[in-house]
């Protein structure tokens, strides 16, 4: 009898200690990396690319610029939006034209999502590596990662255009594995799927999973982007 009273207390002080460690980890929102030589699986998204926000191609053949652009272009077109041609080098002049490489391929669950192709990492000067994904016009669910040695830390930032309000979803439960080799090198390679806390609608399961690839920055850059 008394054996099983020892048992039974184990038990209960297991259980205790799991539900203790859990607390701590959804509290902090933090996972811990795994690590992977060589990181498997079709990154060829990596390869795809789109021209900033509001440029695509008119038709007459003419990269152009609509929605959110510098408003001394208008000028610079007709009334049928044709680029004047002597005004096309001062025009890609202040229109920016770069190919930007896709660094994110994923699916989830998230409130005002229409998709972005986009995140960006920069070191930042506590040591920690920060990503963000990039909003526009029709996206306004953010995926933050927090990288600091072995450790993950993330959450989504909802910024409603609506009447939702800002919100955070903190992490659930997730997982993220990253390619060491080519972390050393200032690349960063990810496969992640994360189970987010629906503080709008807590019976409602949010989540984000997908693929990284794309290489770390030095300093921050602008995290809205009107294009997917």
């Amino acid at each position: 009898m008394k054996t099983k009273h020892i048992i039974i207390l184990f038990l209960v002080i297991i259980g205790i200690s799991f539900k203790t460690i859990k607390k701590e980890t959804d509290a902090n929102n933090k996972i811990k990396i795994v690590w992977v030589e060589n990181l498997k699986g079709d990154f060829s998204f990596k390869n795809k690319w789109s021209y900033p926000a509001g440029v695509y191609k008119n038709k007459f053949g003419q990269l152009s610029c609509d929605g959110l652009c510098p408003p001394e272009i208008d000028r610079m077109k007709d009334e049928t939006g044709k680029i004047y041609k002597d005004s096309l080098q001062a025009f890609y002049k202040i229109v920016d034209t770069t190919h930007i490489a896709h660094s994110l391929k994923s699916e989830n669950r998230m409130y005002e999502y229409s998709g972005t192709n986009f995140i960006h990492f920069t070191k930042q000067k506590n040591g920690k590596i920060k990503g963000e994904s990039l909003t526009n016009a029709s996206t306004h669910s953010k995926l933050i990662i927090e990288i600091q040695d072995e450790y993950c830390t993330t959450w989504v930032d909802f910024n409603s255009i609506r009447d939702m309000g800002e919100n955070i979803f903190p992490l659930k439960n997730g997982t993220i594995k990253i390619d060491k080799s080519l972390f050393e090198k200032g690349i960063i390679k990810a496969e992640f799927d994360f189970k987010f806390e629906n503080t709008i609608e807590p019976n409602e399961e949010l989540f984000w999973k997908g693929k990284i690839y794309t290489e770390l920055m030095n300093k921050k850059v602008r995290t809205q982007y009107t294009g997917l």
